[in-house]
C-alpha cells in the first residue's frame, strides 16, 4: 500500500511537471516494486509517451499483457514494458494467473507538446534510387534482426547514465511538417561534444547484438540489448571498440563520436527501442 501510494504521489507531480514543461525524471529501477506476495501489479516509471515503466505482476500469473503485446516475466514475476512517442492516452495493464483469475491495471499516458516545425515549402519528391535501395535494405534486415535478439541481459533493471556529456544538439521526438505533410519525426537524442573521438560509455549493462561499419544512413552503427526487448542504438561513430557478443557493463566505454553516416558534424546519435516503440533517452536519466 506504501509503494502505490508513492507512486500515486510521483505521477501526480510528474503531471504537474508536464503542465509546465518540465520533466520528472526517475531511473527504469533502485525501486520497490512490492513483494511477490502482492495481489495486485505494481510498477513505476514514466507514464508519458516516449515513456516507461518497472513493474511487478501479481502473485500468480502466469502471463501478462501491455494492451494486446504480451510482457516477459523474469523469475519473480517482474517486468518492463514501455509507450511509443505517439501513444494513445490509456492502456490496460493484464494478467491471466494459473488459478483462471484475470487482473488488470489501467494506465493514463500523458501526451507531450512536441517540437513541430511547419515548413512553408514543399516535401521534396522522389524516392530512393534502385541503387541505394539495394543497399539500405539489407542494412535494415540486419538491424531488424539485431533488435530481434533476446541475449537475457537485465540492464533494463538499471538506472541509466548519460553515455557522453555534451550539448544536445538533436531531441526526440521533433519533427517538421512541409506544407501539412510530415516527415518522419526525430528517433533519437543527439549529444555533441564538438570534436570527433570523444568516448562514449555504455548507459546500461547489456550484450552487443549489432556492431558494423559503413552503413549509409547510420555510419559506424552499434547496438546494445539491455534484456526483455529493451535495446540502445549509438550512430555516426568514429570507432568501435566492441564487437558483437560481447557483454559490457555500465560505464564501460564502448566507442567514441564520429560523423560517419549522413551526419552534418560528430555527435552521438542515442536512441532506445522497446519492441516496436520508440522512446526517449531522456527519461530514462536521473538528471
Amino acid at each position: 500500500m506504501i509503494a502505490r501510494r508513492a507512486y500515486l504521489i510521483t505521477s501526480a507531480l510528474a503531471m504537474m511537471a508536464l503542465g509546465t514543461g518540465l520533466m520528472l525524471r526517475s531511473a527504469p529501477a533502485d525501486a520497490d516494486m512490492g513483494t511477490p506476495t502482492q495481489s495486485r501489479f505494481t510498477y513505476h516509471g514514466q507514464l508519458t509517451q516516449g515513456g516507461w515503466i518497472v513493474g511487478r505482476a501479481p502473485l500468480g500469473a502466469t502471463r501478462a499483457f501491455l494492451g494486446e503485446t504480451e510482457l516477459e516475466l523474469d523469475g519473480q514475476g517482474r517486468f518492463f514494458a514501455a509507450f511509443d512517442r505517439d501513444a494513445d492516452g490509456e492502456v490496460v495493464l493484464r494478467a491471466k494467473k494459473a488459478d483462471g483469475a484475470l487482473e488488470q491495471a489501467k494506465l493514463s499516458i500523458a501526451p507531450r507538446a512536441w517540437r513541430i516545425e511547419h515548413i512553408n515549402v514543399a516535401r521534396r519528391k522522389g524516392g530512393a534510387s534502385e541503387a541505394w535501395w539495394a543497399r539500405r535494405k539489407p542494412e535494415l534486415d540486419a538491424i531488424g534482426a539485431a533488435r530481434a535478439k533476446e541475449t537475457g541481459a537485465t540492464g533494463w533493471q538499471q538506472g541509466f547514465i548519460w553515455p557522453v556529456k555534451g550539448r544536445i544538439s538533436g531531441r526526440f521526438g521533433a519533427q517538421r511538417i512541409y506544407r501539412g505533410e510530415p516527415a518522419s519525426y526525430h528517433s533519437g537524442m543527439d549529444i555533441a561534444t564538438g570534436t570527433s573521438g570523444t568516448p562514449y560509455v555504455a548507459p546500461a549493462d547489456g550484450v552487443v547484438v549489432l556492431a558494423v561499419s559503413n552503413f549509409s544512413l547510420e555510419g559506424n552503427l552499434l547496438i546494445i540489448d539491455h534484456g526483455q526487448g529493451l535495446n540502445s542504438a549509438f550512430l555516426h561513430s568514429s570507432k568501435l571498440l566492441v564487437k558483437e557478443g560481447d557483454a559490457v557493463r555500465q560505464g564501460q566505454t564502448i566507442g567514441h563520436i564520429g560523423a560517419s553516416g549522413r551526419a552534418t558534424g560528430p555527435h552521438l546519435h542515442w536512441s532506445i527501442k522497446w519492441r516496436d516503440a520508440r522512446l526517449d533517452p531522456l527519461l530514462f536519466l536521473k538528471s
